[in-house]
């Protein structure tokens, strides 16, 4: 049977799932952890969120890759700092995936016609939105000229250093979020027109929440990297980083913030911060 949670559609997305981890880690986006991660969340999306669930979350990998594809070139020195650079890890895809995850099975444990199923939905439409902001805004803000500041002083920071934020980050962010939202709105338009032959221009908020949720995820984002997020410092090279060994080789001393809270730490809880807001910017729909 072709719906949500039945075992076709679990054997099915994660065989897909399979394919593009593969796909990903064959064109250097993904490390093996990383296509691992992507099997999983992929599979788990797909298997019980749906067709419109799993483009999704493919428009978010390959809204992200695209522009990390197109930033690579012009960032090194940055992200040799920063240590951000290469494919994404199993960490990194799990901290971008998993609560959209999560989300996928909560549906899969209480059903399509459960009244917890739109909350859920918005929670997954926005942590990929807050996903794909936070990402945009790394990726272009690095190339701003402006010099990064602090978003809990306005202290210049170097570029590459979590915390920091630029215009062109911020507007960046929007964007990002904004095609997000463009992206789930025509497949809920394409899946309802495949199924009853009209449209679905009830969910038209969405173009406004999303961008939202994705700004909320992004600002959380940097609020947090700036405030727990640890930090290092380099007594030989007399740099920040975000490593406990530097690029130089050299043992690193932490200066900032709790050791446990890394980069992956931050998005996960950035991507919960845009799932709420987008909840929340749209409860007096749901509640109407």
């Amino acid at each position: 049977m072709i719906t949500p949670g039945s075992l076709f559609m679990l054997v099915t997305g994660f065989v897909l799932a399979a394919l593009a981890g593969l796909l990903g880690w064959r064109a250097r986006l993904l490390t093996p952890g990383g296509a691992l991660g992507a099997t999983l969340i992929g599979g788990t999306v797909f298997g019980f969120g749906g067709l419109v669930w799993a483009a999704a979350l493919i428009s978010f990998f390959v809204l992200s890759s695209l522009i990390s594809l197109f930033s690579n070139a012009h960032k090194a020195r940055a992200l040799a700092r920063a240590h951000k650079s290469g494919p994404r890890d199993l960490l990194q895809t799990l901290a971008n995936g998993g609560l959209p995850a999560l989300m996928a099975l909560a549906v899969g444990a209480t059903g399509h016609s459960s009244p917890w199923y739109p909350y859920f939905t918005l929670a997954y439409f926005g942590a990929l939105a807050a996903a794909t902001a936070d990402t945009w805004a790394t990726e272009l803000g690095m190339l701003s000229a402006q010099q990064p500041r602090l978003i809990t002083s306005g202290r210049p920071v170097p570029a590459g250093l979590s915390g920091g934020i630029t215009g062109a980050g911020l507007t960046a962010s929007v964007t990002g979020a904004a095609i997000m939202a463009l992206a789930i709105f025509g497949f809920i338009q394409g899946a309802s027109l495949l199924s009853t032959g009209q449209w679905f221009l009830q969910d038209w908020f969405l173009l406004l929440v999303l961008p939202f949720g994705g700004m909320a995820g992004s600002l959380a984002d940097s609020f947090l990297g700036a405030t727990l997020q640890r930090l290092y410092y380099c007594q030989h090279c007399q740099q920040f980083t975000e490593q406990s060994t530097h690029s130089c080789g050299q043992p690193t001393r932490i200066v900032h913030g709790y050791s446990w809270v890394n980069n992956d730490v931050v998005n996960f809880f950035a991507t919960l911060a845009g799932a709420l807001a987008v909840i929340l910017a749209s409860l007096s729909i749901l509640i109407s």
